[in-house]
């Protein structure tokens, strides 16, 4: 483009020549010279602002030239302020947010493992995978770590539970949760056989034991319990289930709403987060959530691919048409980004000024210059078919 706007001021330039020495035998030409002749001022006035912008036209220290170079400092602390004030204040990013349904935008791109998201999906995943590599394993590890649990003990996390349990409970997500249990419970009691005949025959009295009724007794228990399993995994409405099923309820009710229930859920949150034991298996989460990060980035087709991809996909689904669970993952994302913000907005502020004033004038001006150029260079084609334009309309007028 620079060419091309030198090129034809170049051409005004012998457009301009040409139609002087020819002039005096074709009067018309004045037309074309007086075009010419404007366009040559507008051109080169434009060039000189266009690259006094950058450096020193023709390498003179004209005053107010190289205008970039000698406020390099200055830009960054602008550039700076301009993140910090639009981008990195709390109040700032949760308004921005609020219209942002993230929850539903993780939805749609885990149902399509495959279409026009691929192309894209792909390149996410090399750079994620990039990333992931480059940084400081160790510092990263720690400040994921203390970030989570940071957030985790500031946040309430009873709602979000009760959230949860009562949305599972609304789509039936609960009843394969309860089976397991029940099939549980029913190796639980073959697995301990031995141990309630041994309890059985401690605790009855003599009179039982020369009868041998203990261990009638002791079987007559163990068979009650069989069958009380059994029936409860075949039977969707036993009492018993319905008792535990109502018991669920209660609960993801007492979560959202009962200040005793969420206080001592909130004091055993503290408590775990407090535990030698967590911090540990929060480093252990952390060495394999990266490992399995950096395997499925540099594959994105194979994990989305079998079982990982199914509960991906149903994870999709769940994210995309849950309301409820939407409101409560979005509302949870925006306070995460708003404090992230509020923690660290300065610290990124400052490193983008302390970057800019960190360049050398040389590497601003071409970063800048690269970035915007093209278009400052149309401006000079622009200078110069506008300012021939005028000059020819003056010609015209003086003509008449």
């Amino acid at each position: 483009m620079k060419a091309a706007a030198t090129g034809l001021l170049v051409v005004m330039a012998g457009v301009f020549l040409a139609t002087r020495y020819f002039e005096p035998a074709y009067p018309w030409l004045g037309y074309v010279k007086a075009f010419a002749e404007a366009a040559m001022v507008g051109g080169l006035a434009d060039w000189f602002a266009v690259t006094a912008l950058f450096r020193h036209p023709l390498g003179l220290p004209i005053p107010h030239t190289a205008i970039i170079p000698r406020n390099k400092d200055r830009i960054g602390e602008a550039l700076a302020n301009f993140l910090k004030e639009n981008f990195l204040i709390a109040p700032v990013v949760a308004r921005r947010m609020r219209n942002i349904d993230l929850a539903g935008a993780v939805g749609r791109f885990l149902q399509a493992p495959h279409g026009e998201e691929t192309r894209i999906r792909q390149g996410a995943s090399r750079l994620i995978a990039d990333l992931f590599e480059s940084l400081d394993d160790e510092r990263l590890g720690g400040l994921v770590k203390s970030s989570i649990a940071n957030r985790i003990r500031n946040m309430e996390v009873s709602p979000l539970l009760g959230h949860a349990l009562a949305s599972a409970i609304n789509d039936d997500r609960h009843v394969p949760m309860l089976e397991a249990a029940i099939r549980w419970m029913a190796r639980a009691l073959d697995a301990n056989e031995e141990l309630i005949r041994d309890m059985v025959h401690k605790r009855a009295n003599w009179v039982l034991k020369l009868a041998s009724l203990d261990t009638k007794l002791a079987d007559a228990i163990i068979e009650g319990l069989r069958k009380l399993t059994a029936d409860m995994h075949t039977d969707p409405a036993h009492p018993v289930r319905v008792k535990a099923e109502e018991a669920l309820a209660q609960l993801a009710n007492d979560l959202q709403t009962k200040p005793e229930t969420r206080e001592r859920v909130e004091a055993m949150k503290v408590q775990l987060l407090d535990n030698q034991s967590v911090s540990l298996w929060l480093d252990t989460l952390w060495q394999k959530g990266r490992e399995a990060i950096i395997r499925a980035a540099r594959n994105p087709d194979a994990a989305m691919a079998g079982k990982l991809g199914e509960i991906l996909q149903s994870m999709g689904q769940s994210l995309d048409k849950d309301a409820r669970m939407k409101s409560a993952i979005n509302q949870f994302a925006r306070r995460a980004v708003s404090g992230m913000a509020a923690s660290y907005g300065s610290s990124i502020v400052k490193l983008v000024s302390e970057t800019v004033r960190g360049w050398d004038a040389q590497t601003i001006t071409n970063r800048l210059e690269s970035a915007v150029g093209r278009d400052l260079q149309y401006i000079r084609i622009n200078g110069t078919l506008v300012g021939g334009l005028v000059g020819l309309t003056l010609h015209v007028l003086d003509s008449i």
